[in-house]
This record gives structure tokens, sequence and C-alpha cells, in this order.
């Protein structure tokens, strides 16, 4: 069942919430390394799923189950968003947002891998698009290209290999169980990776009043950016979600020309444009595939 409206909304917000996420990140770093910027999303998000849960949620908080699994997930989670926080920083906004966008044909891959999910040519196609629109974005050997991008296409990886242990955890856990945990787990690492790199275990003091807003945007965007996006999941599939999403690039690209001065590249929203036009492919062979399975399983019934 399609509820445009509802996927139309739930994605206007979750456009808004990624985009504010990556503003805060890009603030809060003139002050705080990436580390300390991280662990106060960290923070923000036990404080906040904690309160939602004793206050509001008909569920409570279980206990991370296959606990290895929930490790792993972190572990992936933990590098992706170390880099994609890196890469806010360095590069034009829409180049991270533009890569990011590659994640869901690295989970394709991923989810054949490890889930044993079914490859098709299109899935094979949608990676062959995805690498096609990496190349367009990044244009290595040519004067435009810069390294730091490597880094936001690793964090795409990571997302990928984090995306599938999700979907594995979703069988046996809650997506409350799932987020809260995932921000206790990841805390600790990245305050022991700070202090590792020479910073403060307590850095708050360090904390200028100036940076009270992007701290706040920092803890709300982090969690409503999920919530968000889960919602409009619910009401719409994939192949009406993704074409929604994709507007968050020529958007973010707005924000830095307006806030930054960035400069506008059209390369790279050709690139995830390629990149989308794949992914796409997949989710409408998949939707077709699943059709067919449901008409031979009702022919089959007796």
């Amino acid at each position: 069942m399609h509820d445009l409206r509802r996927v139309i909304l739930w994605m206007a917000g979750a456009l808004l919430s990624f985009s504010a996420l990556a503003i805060a990140v890009r603030e809060m770093a003139r002050v705080l390394s990436v580390w300390e910027v991280l662990a106060l999303r960290n923070m923000g998000g036990i404080v906040v799923l904690g309160a939602y849960a004793l206050l509001f949620a008909k569920e409570r908080i279980a206990a991370p189950r296959p606990l290895k699994i929930h490790v792993i997930r972190n572990v992936f989670h933990f590098a992706g968003q170390a880099c994609w926080a890196f890469g806010v920083t360095l590069l034009p906004l829409a180049t991270v947002f533009a890569l990011e966008f590659t994640t869901p044909a690295w989970t394709m891959v991923m989810a054949a891998i490890f889930l044993g999910e079914r490859i098709s040519g299109a899935r094979i196609g949608a990676l062959v698009l995805g690498f096609v629109g990496v190349l367009v974005i990044l244009r290595p050997g040519a004067e435009a290209f810069n390294p730091a991008a490597l880094v936001v296409l690793a964090a795409a990886l990571f997302f990928s290999v984090q995306i599938t242990t999700t979907k594995f955890l979703t069988a046996s856990n809650s997506t409350l169980t799932i987020l809260f945990w995932m921000n206790v787990l990841q805390l600790p690492a990245y305050l022991a990776t700070n202090v590792a790199l020479g910073g403060e275990l307590w850095f708050f003091p360090r904390i200028p009043a100036d940076q009270m807003l992007p701290l706040f945007v920092l803890f709300i965007s982090g969690l409503s950016a999920h919530v968000c996006f889960t919602n409009a999941m619910r009401h719409g599939d994939a192949t009406l979600v993704v074409p929604i999403d994709f507007l968050r690039i020529p958007f973010i690209a707005a924000v830095g020309v307006l806030l930054y001065a960035e400069p506008f590249d059209p390369l790279v929203l050709l690139g995830a444009a390629i990149s989308a036009a794949g992914i796409l492919w997949s989710l409408a062979e998949a939707r077709q595939y699943g059709a067919r399975q449901a008409v031979l399983r009702e022919e089959a019934k007796p």
C-alpha cells in the first residue's frame, strides 16, 4: 500500500534531518575533533532513546542478541560514521552525499555474499552503474580529483556492511533496541580513539556557548533522520522512496553554495543520477520477481 502524501512528508523530514546533521558536524568540527563530535552524537542518542523507552515506548529496550552481530555491525558503522564525518569537513557537501548514495549498490553485493540473497542481472547492472557514477563524481586523474573523496567512498562500503548486519538483527531485535545499543557500544570507542590520538576524555568545557545550537541540532537530527526515513519506508516501498531520497543531493548542493560558497559541480549530480538509476533498476526487477513468486504460490495452492 502506498500513501504518497505521508511518504513525501516523512522524506521531507529525512532530507532536512540529514542535511542538518551534516551542517552540525561541520560547524562543531571547527572547535572539536571529529571523534568528540561523534561521541556527543552518541551521548544524545542514549539520552533521547532512553527517555523515549521509559516514557512513551510500548516495548522496552532488550539485551543485544546476538551480541557478536551487534559488535560487528557497530564496528563497521563506527568506521563508516568516522569516514563520513571527516568527508563532511574536507569536501563539498554535495560530493559527500553523492558518494554516500552509492551505499545501496554495495549493500546488494554484501547481501548476496552474506545473506545468500539472489543475484540477478539487474543487481549486477546496479553495481556497474554505481561504479560508473563513482567515476563520474571522482574523475580520477583529472585536476578536480580530491583524494579525500576516497574516504567517503570507504564510508559507503562500511555502511553497506552495517545495513546488511542490521537486516540480520531485525529478525530478533526491535529498531529501538538496535539504535540504543548502537550508541552505547560506539560511545566508548569514539572516546577511546579521541584519547589515544591525544585528545581529552573530559572535553565538554571546550564547547563554547555559540555551539549550543549546532549541538542541539546534532542530538535531534541524528535520530530524526533515521525515524523519518524508516517511516517513509513503512508508507511506500523503496521504488517510491529512493527517487525522493535522491533530492537530498541537489538540496545539499544548494546549502553548500549558500552557506559555504562551495562551487556547484553538475557532474556530481550526473554521477549520483547514474548510481540512482542502477538502484531503481534493481528495485524494479526485485518487485517484478516478488510479484511473479506470489502468483506461482497462489497457483500452487490446492
